[in-house]
């Protein structure tokens, strides 16, 4: 996965705008755009799109500190990246829209769930532990899951802005 200039540029500015975005909803718990940015720059530049979501996942460490809640940052996004990859790419229109922003959602509702065992075998936490422990978070998964899929109708304009932009990057060259 060879980098241009202009790729590393772009992503380290993606990997920003997404960082921005969590600060900016941060008034506003679970309820944010990173999923609709994993999505739309898994759907657009594939494996790619690893990279803007790890510089997220790194200025978040370095901003907010590298602490025990940081861990699962390090797979969880990389869990959303996974399932789009294996989404069918040739998806027709009309349920793209609703297969992203089911896929968005079902992240959010499982976000506790996948954040979970890292915590439970960091605290010490028996499985019956990490059990209630998911259990307690359930209303923000709630909250997460269903902002999630609302959040997620920006996942298709957004697609096709960041298409435009890579067809006139390589117009460009």
């Amino acid at each position: 996965m060879k980098l241009t200039t202009k790729e590393i540029t772009s992503f380290a500015m993606l990997g920003a705008v997404m960082y921005a975005s969590k600060i900016i909803m941060e008034f506003a718990p679970n309820i944010h755009l990173l999923g609709v940015f994993t999505i739309a720059f898994t759907v657009v530049y594939r494996k790619k799109a690893l990279y803007p979501i790890y510089i997220y996942v790194l200025l978040n460490g370095m901003f907010s500190g590298f602490s025990a809640w940081w861990v699962p940052y390090l797979y969880v996004w990389t869990v959303l990246w996974g399932a789009v990859m294996l989404l069918p790419r040739k998806m027709p229109a009309i349920i793209r829209p609703v297969v992203y922003m089911s896929v968005c959602a079902a992240h959010g509702f499982l976000f506790g769930t996948l954040y979970a065992p890292v915590q439970a075998v960091m605290f010490g936490l028996s499985f019956e532990g990490m059990l209630a422990w998911i259990a307690a978070g359930l209303p923000w998964d709630f909250l997460h899951g269903v902002s999630n899929f609302f959040c997620g109708i920006l996942i298709v304009p957004l697609i096709s802005i960041l298409q435009m932009a890579q067809r006139y990057a390589q117009k460009s060259v």
